[in-house]
C-alpha cells in the first residue's frame, strides 16, 4: 500500500554498466535544454515571469534526472505479461539479457527524449497501475486499455486505500498528463468545457473555470474582495456575485518542491476530466467509476444508489501564497477536489494532503509563513445573490489547519465529502463537537411511522467506545457507531406525523447537542416497501397472496435470511396497540418474492388477538449481525391490509358462519356510543369542478386520484376523490368522490359513495391516544367497517345499509358555498375578491391580505422586485417573486421564485418556519405543519405549483411558468367583511376595496390612472422592518441580512401609462403591432409586453388572467341540487343525478315488489316532486304480504275497537236504565201495605203446591187484554232457584230439572184481584212489542242526523231498559264501517295503486263482514235472552201474587199443609 504522504522511489538492486552510462548521458542531455518549446508560454520562454519559470525549470530538471533510471528499467523488461492485467497477477520485473535489444530500446528512448525537446510526443510510457516508483506520474493511454475490464475486489481495495486520486504530470496527448501549463503567474484562470450538465447549488453548468486560487469558478467574480469574505455579495446585481466551489479560496501562486518532498510531480494545478463512466469498459474508466462510487456511497449518508456518470479531478500541488518572500515558495499547500455527478446529484470530495500556510498578505498574513490575518475561505457560493455555504468551523478561522486531521471521509483524516447539487450537505464529521454551527446530517430524512428505517447520521466525530443515543420526537433508541464518521440509529415506532425532532447525544453526558428535523410519513402515504401483486389480500379466503420487495432495501447479500411476520393494530383501550400476531416465515432467502398461503394458517389460534381486523406485514433480516456485523436490521412494512385471510377461520369458530355480520353489528353498537362528528366536517361540493377549485378546504385523495392513483379500490366507479386537508377540531375529515359525469357520489345511492371519516389520516395531537393515531385510527374507525359491513357481506346487507345510511352517510351538498378568489399576476396586476382590477408596480414587500379578528387571523404578503432588463435597458416595472402566508398561530409558509438559471430541478423554493422543504418524493408530496398543510400536485415533479391550505379553510395557490409567478387566494364565506390589503375588503362592493391601513378609503378617481392607485392606496401597504399595528410584521425568511428595507424602494417610479401606444415610442411600430396581435383585448398582456418585450411574459400574463376568470365563473355558478334521493334497498336507480330536470326511475331486484312511486323528477326549484304513491321501497313477497296484512289488521282494529267500545257503552247504559225502571229486580216481593212479609209467609206454608197448578203473573189493568194474545211460557215445577238456603233448613242441592215442562194452566180471571195486580207493578205495554221483528234499511253513512231520525221513529217501540235494539246496533255498525271504507278508498288512491287498494279493500271486507255478522248474532241472542229473562221475571211476579192470595185463603181456613223435606231454591 502506498502511503498518502510519501511517494518513495525504489531502485533495482543491480544496475549494469550500460545502464549507468546511459543514465549519465541522459542527465547531461536533459540539463542542456533551455530553448522555447511548443508547449511553453511566451512569458516563460522570454523570462517575463522569471521567478515562476526558474522554479519550474529547476523542478523539471530534477524530475527528469530522477526519472531516467525508471525509464531504463521499464525498457529492460522482457518476457513479462502486461503490468496490471485484468487478473492483477503479481508484477515481476525481468530484464533482458540481450545487449543488442537493450541498446536498441535505449536508442529509441533517447530519440524520444530528443523528440520531446523538439515538441514531439514522448515515446516512453509506464503503466499507472504498476508497482514501479514512477507509475503514479504517467497518464493512462487508451491504446493500452483492455476492453471489458473486470475489476476485482482486491484491486478495488488497493485503489481505494490511497488518499489522493490520480493526477499525472506525464503522458497524455502533450506529455504533460493533467498538468495545466496554461496556468501561471500571468494567467491564473483557464476555461474548461465539460460537455455535460454539472448540478451545483441549484444551478447547472456545462463549463467551469480552473484557477490557481483554490476554487472552481462558474461566473465572474467582483473586481476586488474585502476580507473576511462574505457571500453572497449583498450588492448584487450591481456587483458580481460569483458561483464557485472553494476548496481553499485565497490568493495563491505556484510554489516549489521542498527538499524533503518525496512526490516529485511538478508543482501547479492539475485538471482531469472523465466522462461517460457508466458505460466505460476500459480499465481506467471502470476503476475510476467504482472508486468514486464506493467512496461516495460509504462516505455520504443517503447516497446508497449513486452511480457516477462523470468525474472531475482538480489538484493544487505545492501552492504558495501571493505576497510572500522568495523563501515562502517552499511554504506550500497541497489539496485536491474530486467532483462526481450523474447529472442529478453531485458530490464533492475535498482531500487536504498538506497545509502549511493559511492567509495571503492582502488578507493580513505575514510575507514569510502566511500566518495570521484572515485565513482562506472554505465553502460554496451559488452566485447571483442566492445562497452560500461556509464550511464552519474551519473557514476563515485559525482552525483551517485542522482540515488535514479532520473529516475522516472513508476513514481518511483530511478527507471531507459534501453533496452539493441542490443544497450543501456535509458527509463528514467535523470539529464542532457541540453542534453549535453545523446541523445534524442524516439520511434518509424521512421514514415510516411504524419504524424500522435505518438512519445514517453524520456530524460529530464518533468514537467506537462511546454510546450514541437518538431521540425521535419523544422516543429514545440506542445507536451504533459504524466508524469515526458515521453512526446509525433505527427509527422506532413513533406515533406522530410530519416533522419531529431528531437529536443525538454522544457519551454519557446526556445532552442532545446535535439537532435536526426528521419527517415521519404516515403508513398510508409512506413509500411502499412491500407490494401486493393482486388484490387477493382484500378477500376473505384467497388461495394465495403474493408479495414482493426490493432485496437491496434490506441488504446487498441476496442469500441472507429474512423473517416475515404479521402485526395487527387495535384500540381496545386509551393507549393504542401495535401487536405482534404470528410469524409467517421464520427464515426465507432474500429473493424479493414470497407467496403467502392462507390455508396454512387455518388451524392457528390467537385468542388474545382475535379482535384485530387489520394490520401489516413486516420483513426484517433474520440474523443481521451475520451480514453487516451490526445487530440492527432495517425493517420493511406493507401498507395497512385487512386480515380476514388469516383470522376468518378463527372468527368462524368464534362467531359462526355469519361472523362478518356479527362483527359488523358489534362495530355499529360501539360506534353509536361515540360522538356524532359528521355535522362538524366541511360540506362536499356538488360537482368536481367546485371541488378542484376549493383549494383551501379540499385536496386530492391519495387513494383515488385521477392523476396518480385512479384505482379507487374503496370508491369504485369514481373518477376522482378529494378530502379535507387538515383535521377539524374533532380530528375528523370529509371525503368527496365524483363519478364520470363530475357529480357527487352518495352512499345513499351506492356503497362506493363519499364517506365522512371519524379519524383523519393525519391524526390529531396528541397522536398517542386512541382515535388520534395517524392512518391507524382512520383504518380502525372508518376502513375496517367498510370491510366488515360491506365488502365481506353482500352489498345490500343490513349492516352495510346501516353503515351507509346511518353511521357514515354522505352529506348533502345543497348548502355548499364556493370560495371567493383574488389574484395577482404579471408585473403585477391585481384582482380583488370583489372583482376590482388594477395595476400596481411597487417595489418591496406588501400586504396582499390581512384579517385581524379575534378568531380569524390571516396574513398573506407579497414581494415585488424589478423586472430584468430588456433590449433597450432597465424596465420600470416589477414582478412577483415571493409570497408568505401565516394563519392564526400557524407555521409561516413562504414560496419563493427561483432564479431562471437555477430552475432546472425546482422552480420554486418552499420555506416552512424559515427552513427549506422539498416535495420531490411521493411520500413528501403532502406535508403537514402546525395549522397548515402544504402540498404539490402529484403530477408536478419540479415544484412549479404549491398549494397552502390553512386550517380555517383559506387557501393560497402559487403557480410558476417560465420564471413568472402568479398567486391565487381562496377564502370561505366566514371571511366576509373582514379582509384588508391590496386584495381589498370583500363585501361584494368594489367601492370600498381601496381601504388604507388606517381604515379610510383612498381617493382614487379613475382606475386607469395607475399613479393615483400607486400613491394614494397601494404604497400605503408597504411593509417595514418593524411591526406596525394595521399591517403587522413581515413574514419572509431573512437570508444574508436582507430585511424588508433592502427590497423596499419608495423612490422607484414605475411606468404609469397604460397602453402600448402610450408606452412605446413612435419609431417602434412593430412592437405595438405585435403587442396587439399577441394580447387581443387584454390590457394586462399589452402592458407587460410593452414594458418587457418578452413574449413569454405577456403570454403567461394573459394565461393567468384567463384562468382566473374561468375559476371565478365556475365558483360563481350556483349548482342547484335537489338533494338526496335514496336508492331503495334491494333496488336500483336509473341514474344518480340530482340537478333540475333529472328524472330517476326505480326498479327492484328479482323477487322484490316495488311499493311507492316508480319515478321521481328534480324540479327547477331544487326539490324532488311530491310522491303520489308514497315512499319508494322494494319489499320481498313475504314482507309485502305481511305489510298488507298488518295494514289490514290495523284498519280492522281501527274499526273494531271503537265499535266494541260503543257496544260496551250501549250495554252498560241499557243495564243502568233497566236497574232504574225494573221493579222485579229481586225475587223478594214486599207488600208493605198488607203487612205481610215474604219470609214469614213462606215459613207458615205447610201445604206444598200441586204439580199441576200454574203460577200466574200479576198484571195491570192495561195489560190484561194483551196477555190473552201472548204465547204462554212454561214455568218451573213450583220451584224457585235463588241459591239461597231457607232459614232453619239444611243446605241440599236439588237435582237438575228439565227446562221443557208442561205448560201450566193460567188462573181464571175471577181469581185475580185489582189490588194484587196493582201491587205487582208490572211494566208498560211497550215492553211487549218485538222490536227486532221490524225491518229498517241500512244507509251508506250513519250520520248524527240519521241517528236522531231513527231514534225518533222508533221511540215508541224502544223499551225503557234499552237504548237501541239489535237491528239498530247493526245498522249503526254497518253504516260506520261502510262510511270509513268509502273514505279510505278515496284517500287510498293517493297512497296505493288501484290494484293494491282493491286487494286491500277485499281483504278488509272479507274480514269485517264475518265479524259484523258474528257481532249481530251475539248481540241478537243477548237481547233475546234479556227479553226472555224479563218476561220470566214478570211471570214469576204474577205467579207469586196469586200464590200469596192463595196462601191467605188457606190461612183463613186454618188448613195447614207441610213442605217436603227438600230445601227450596228460588231463582
Amino acid at each position: 500500500m502506498r502511503g498518502r504522504a510519501s511517494w518513495g522511489i525504489s531502485y533495482p538492486c543491480k544496475l549494469t554498466t550500460r545502464t549507468i552510462l546511459l543514465l549519465y548521458i541522459s542527465a547531461i542531455s536533459l540539463s542542456g535544454i533551455d530553448a522555447q518549446t511548443e508547449n511553453e508560454t511566451f512569458e516563460s520562454a522570454f523570462g517575463l515571469n522569471v521567478q515562476e519559470s526558474t522554479e519550474n525549470k529547476d523542478v523539471a530538471v530534477t524530475e527528469r534526472k530522477e526519472s531516467v533510471p525508471l525509464e531504463l528499467e521499464d525498457l529492460a523488461e522482457t518476457d513479462k505479461k502486461e503490468i496490471g492485467a485484468i487478473e492483477k497477477k503479481p508484477d515481476t520485473e525481468i530484464f533482458k539479457s540481450d545487449s543488442q535489444d537493450l541498446k536498441k530500446e535505449v536508442e529509441q528512448n533517447l530519440g524520444g527524449i530528443s523528440g520531446r525537446a523538439g515538441g514531439e510526443k514522448m515515446g516512453k510510457y509506464v503503466r499507472y497501475d504498476s508497482d514501479l516508483p514512477d507509475a503514479y506520474r504517467y497518464a493512462p493511454r487508451p491504446d493500452d486499455s483492455v476492453s471489458d475490464y473486470a475489476l476485482l475486489e482486491t484491486r478495488l481495495k488497493q485503489v481505494r486505500s490511497e488518499f489522493m486520486y490520480w493526477y499525472f504530470d506525464k503522458g497524455g496527448d502533450n506529455d504533460h498528463g493533467d498538468y495545466q501549463t496554461d496556468i501561471h503567474a500571468s494567467t491564473a484562470i483557464i476555461h474548461k468545457n465539460l460537455n455535460f450538465q454539472l448540478p451545483f447549488f441549484g444551478f447547472r453548468f456545462n463549463y467551469t473555470r480552473v484557477t490557481v486560487n483554490g476554487f472552481l469558478e462558474f461566473s465572474d467574480p467582483p473586481d476586488y474582495f474585502t476580507h473576511p469574505l462574505v457571500f453572497p455579495i449583498k450588492d448584487w446585481p450591481e456587483k458580481n456575485d460569483p458561483s464557485f466551489i472553494g476548496i481553499f479560496f485565497s490568493q495563491c501562486r505556484i510554489g516549489k518542491l521542498g527538499p524533503t518532498d518525496t512526490d516529485k510531480r511538478r508543482p501547479g494545478v492539475y485538471f482531469r476530466l472523465e466522462r461517460d463512466l457508466q458505460r466505460r469498459t476500459d480499465q481506467f474508466g471502470v476503476e475510476m467509476r467504482e472508486r468514486v462510487k464506493w467512496d461516495i456511497r460509504e462516505g455520504v449518508v443517503g447516497s446508497d444508489s449513486f452511480d457516477p456518470k462523470h468525474a472531475i479531478i482538480v489538484t493544487w500541488k505545492n501552492i504558495s501564497f501571493i505576497g510572500g518572500l522568495d523563501n515562502a515558495l517552499f511554504k506550500t499547500n497541497t489539496f485536491q477536489m474530486v467532483l462526481a455527478t450523474d447529472e442529478v446529484y453531485t458530490y464533492a470530495i475535498f482531500n487536504y494532503l498538506n497545509i502549511q500556510w493559511s492567509a495571503h498578505t492582502s488578507a493580513g498574513g505575514d510575507n514569510f509563513g502566511g500566518e495570521g490575518g484572515v485565513p482562506a475561505f472554505i465553502g460554496f457560493n451559488a452566485g447571483n445573490g442566492t445562497q452560500s455555504y461556509e464550511y464552519k468551523p474551519y473557514s476563515q478561522t485559525s482552525t483551517v489547519r485542522d482540515l488535514t486531521g479532520r473529516g475522516w471521509g472513508n476513514g481518511f483524516p483530511g478527507r471531507h465529502i459534501f453533496r452539493i447539487d441542490e443544497k450543501i450537505m456535509l458527509g463528514s464529521c467535523n470539529k464542532d463537537i457541540a453542534g453549535t454551527h453545523l446541523p445534524l446530517v442524516f439520511a434518509p430524512e424521512s421514514g415510516n411511522m411504524l419504524g424500522g428505517t435505518v438512519v445514517n447520521i453524520t456530524g460529530p466525530c464518533f468514537n467506537e467506545t462511546e454510546k450514541v443515543r437518538c431521540l425521535f420526537d419523544t422516543v429514545i433508541v440506542i445507536g451504533h457507531v459504524v466508524d469515526r464518521n458515521r453512526a446509525i440509529c433505527v427509527q422506532p415506532f413513533v406515533q406522530a406525523e410530519g416533522y419531529v425532532r431528531l437529536e443525538v447525544a454522544i457519551g454519557n453526558s446526556g445532552k442532545f447537542n446535535w439537532k435536526g428535523k426528521y419527517f415521519i410519513e404516515t403508513p398510508a402515504t409512506a413509500a411502499e416497501k412491500i407490494s401486493f401483486t393482486t388484490t387477493a389480500v382484500h378477500e376473505i379466503s384467497p388461495a394465495e397472496i403474493k408479495i414482493t420487495w426490493n432485496q437491496y432495501n434490506l441488504t446487498s447479500n441476496l442469500n441472507a435470511g429474512v423473517q416475515i411476520s404479521l402485526w395487527g393494530y387495535r384500540e381496545a383501550k386509551t393507549t393504542p396497540e401495535l401487536k405482534f400476531i404470528t410469524d409467517l416465515e421464520v427464515s426465507h432467502t432474500n429473493t424479493g418474492f414470497y407467496v403467502i398461503r392462507p390455508a396454512n394458517y387455518r388451524d392457528k389460534y390467537n385468542p388474545q388477538e382475535q379482535d384485530i381486523v387489520f394490520g401489516f406485514i413486516k420483513i426484517n433480516l433474520t440474523d443481521p449481525a451475520q451480514y453487516s456485523g451490526i445487530n440492527l436490521s432495517p425493517v420493511l412494512w406493507s401498507k395497512p391490509i385487512p386480515l380476514a385471510w388469516y383470522f376468518s377461520p378463527q372468527w368462524e369458530r368464534l362467531y359462526g358462519s355469519r361472523w362478518s355480520q356479527k362483527m359488523c353489528d358489534k362495530w355499529i353498537m360501539n360506534d353509536r356510543y361515540l360522538k356524532n362528528f359528521a355535522a362538524e366536517v366541511a360540506l362536499c361540493p356538488c360537482t368536481l369542478d367546485h371541488a378542484l377549485y376549493d383549494k383551501g378546504r379540499f385536496m386530492p385523495d391519495f387513494d383515488c386520484d385521477k392523476d396518480s392513483n385512479p384505482d379507487c379500490y374503496y370508491n369504485s366507479h369514481a373518477s376522482h376523490c378529494v378530502r379535507t386537508g387538515a383535521p377539524n377540531l374533532y380530528g375528523s375529515e370529509q371525503q368527496c368522490c365524483y363519478d364520470k359525469n363530475g357529480f357527487l357520489m352518495l352512499t345513499y345511492d351506492q356503497q362506493w359513495g363519499s364517506r365522512p371519516r371519524r379519524a383523519h389520516n393525519l391524526g390529531y395531537f396528541p397522536w398517542n391516544e386512541a382515535n388520534k393515531v395517524p392512518t391507524l385510527s382512520q383504518w380502525y374507525h372508518d376502513v375496517v367497517p367498510m370491510y366488515l359491513c360491506c365488502l365481506w357481506q353482500e352489498e345490500q346487507a343490513v349492516g352495510c345499509e346501516t353503515f351507509r345510511f346511518e353511521r357514515r352517510p354522505s352529506q348533502d351538498c345543497i348548502a355548499y358555498q364556493s370560495p371567493a378568489i383574488a389574484t395577482v399576476f404579471g408585473d403585477p396586476h391585481i384582482v380583488t375578491f370583489d372583482g376590482l382590477e388594477y395595476t400596481f408596480n411597487g417595489m418591496g414587500e406588501f400586504v396582499l391580505l390581512r384579517v385581524d379578528q379575534l378568531r380569524d387571523k390571516l396574513n398573506v404578503q407579497a414581494r415585488f422586485e424589478q423586472v430584468e432588463r430588456n433590449y433597450y435597458g432597465p424596465v420600470n416595472a416589477t414582478k412577483l417573486t415571493s409570497i408568505a402566508v401565516m394563519g392564526n398561530n400557524t407555521a409561516i409558509i413562504e414560496v419563493r421564485l427561483r432564479q431562471k438559471h437555477s430552475q432546472w430541478r425546482y422552480r420554486l423554493d418552499v420555506f416552512a418556519n424559515k427552513q427549506r422543504v422539498y416535495f420531490d418524493r411521493p411520500s413528501l408530496k403532502f406535508q403537514h405543519f402546525s395549522g397548515v398543510v402544504v402540498y404539490t400536485p402529484t403530477y408536478i415533479l419540479n415544484q412549479s405549483e404549491v398549494i397552502i391550505m390553512m386550517d380555517t379553510g383559506a387557501g393560497v395557490e402559487v403557480i410558476e411558468n417560465e420564471g413568472f409567478m402568479s398567486v391565487r387566494v381562496y377564502l370561505p364565506w366566514s371571511y366576509m367583511n373582514k379582509t384588508r390589503g391590496l386584495f381589498g375588503n370583500w363585501s361584494h362592493d368594489i367601492t370600498d376595496d381601496f381601504m388604507n391601513p388606517d381604515g379610510q378609503l383612498a381617493s382614487v378617481g379613475n382606475l386607469n390612472n395607475f399613479e393615483d392607485v400607486h400613491k394614494n392606496f397601494a404604497m400605503n401597504w408597504l411593509l417595514e422592518d418593524k411591526e406596525t399595528e394595521n399591517k403587522g410584521a413581515a413574514l419572509f425568511t431573512r437570508e444574508f441580512g436582507r430585511t424588508a428595507s433592502f427590497f423596499a424602494n419608495r423612490k422607484f417610479q414605475p411606468e404609469f401609462r397604460r397602453t402600448p401606444e402610450e408606452i412605446l415610442p413612435v419609431n417602434r411600430t412593430e412592437d405595438r403591432v405585435r403587442a396587439n396581435a399577441l394580447c387581443g383585448d387584454s390590457y394586462q398582456c399589452k402592458y407587460d409586453y410593452a414594458m418587457t418585450l418578452n413574449r413569454d411574459f405577456a403570454h403567461f400574463t394573459r394565461n393567468y388572467y384567463d384562468t382566473y376568470t374561468q375559476i371565478k365563473a365556475i365558483n360563481d355558478k350556483r349548482t342547484i341540487s335537489c338533494g338526496i334521493l335514496e336508492t331503495p334497498r334491494f333496488g336500483r336507480k336509473s341514474n344518480f343525478l340530482f340537478i333540475p330536470g333529472a328524472k330517476v326511475s326505480f326498479e327492484c331486484n328479482q323477487d322484490f315488489i316495488l311499493v311507492g312511486d316508480q319515478r321521481r323528477e328534480c324540479t327547477p326549484q331544487g326539490r324532488w316532486n311530491i310522491p303520489e304513491y308514497g315512499y319508494t321501497e322494494c319489499l320481498r313477497q313475504i314482507e309485502y304480504s305481511q305489510r298488507t296484512a298488518w295494514t289490514t289488521f290495523g284498519i280492522i282494529g281501527a274499526i273494531l275497537i271503537p265499535a266494541t267500545i260503543c257496544i260496551g257503552i250501549a250495554f252498560a247504559y241499557m243495564k243502568k236504565n233497566r236497574s232504574n225502571g225494573d221493579s222485579t229486580k229481586s225475587w223478594r216481593y214486599s207488600e208493605r201495605s198488607s203487612g205481610i212479609d215474604n219470609d214469614s209467609m213462606l215459613m207458615k206454608q205447610t201445604v206444598p203446591l200441586k204439580m199441576d197448578d200454574r203460577a200466574i203473573s200479576p198484571v195491570s189493568d192495561s195489560s190484561i187484554s194483551s196477555l190473552g194474545g201472548m204465547k204462554k211460557r212454561r214455568s218451573y215445577d213450583r220451584v224457585y232457584h235463588t241459591h239461597e238456603p231457607l232459614p232453619d233448613r239444611p243446605y241440599i242441592d236439588f237435582e237438575e230439572k228439565d227446562w221443557d215442562l208442561k205448560e201450566p194452566v193460567s188462573p181464571t180471571e175471577s181469581e185475580l184481584t185489582v189490588d194484587s195486580i196493582q201491587k205487582a207493578g208490572s211494566p208498560t205495554r211497550e215492553s211487549d212489542v218485538p222490536l227486532y221483528d221490524q225491518e229498517i234499511s241500512i244507509p251508506h253513512a250513519f250520520t248524527d242526523y240519521q241517528y236522531r231520525t231513527v231514534r225518533k221513529s222508533y221511540s215508541q217501540t224502544i223499551p225503557s231498559g234499552m237504548e237501541v235494539s239489535t237491528k239498530v246496533v247493526a245498522n249503526f255498525l254497518l253504516s260506520s264501517i261502510l262510511f270509513f271504507l268509502f273514505n279510505f278508498l278515496i284517500s287510498g288512491q293517493q297512497e296505493y295503486s288501484s290494484r293494491q287498494a282493491g286487494i286491500t279493500t277485499g281483504i278488509i271486507l272479507a274480514c269485517i263482514i264475518p265479524v259484523i255478522l258474528v257481532i249481530i248474532c251475539v248481540a241478537s241472542r243477548a237481547l233475546r235472552q234479556r227479553k226472555e229473562e224479563r218476561e220470566r221475571d214478570e211471570s214469576f211476579g204474577r205467579t207469586r201474587s196469586l200464590e200469596l192470595q192463595r196462601l191467605r185463603k188457606i190461612d183463613e181456613d186454618d188448613d195447614s199443609n207441610t213442605y217436603p223435606s227438600k230445601a227450596t231454591e228460588i231463582n
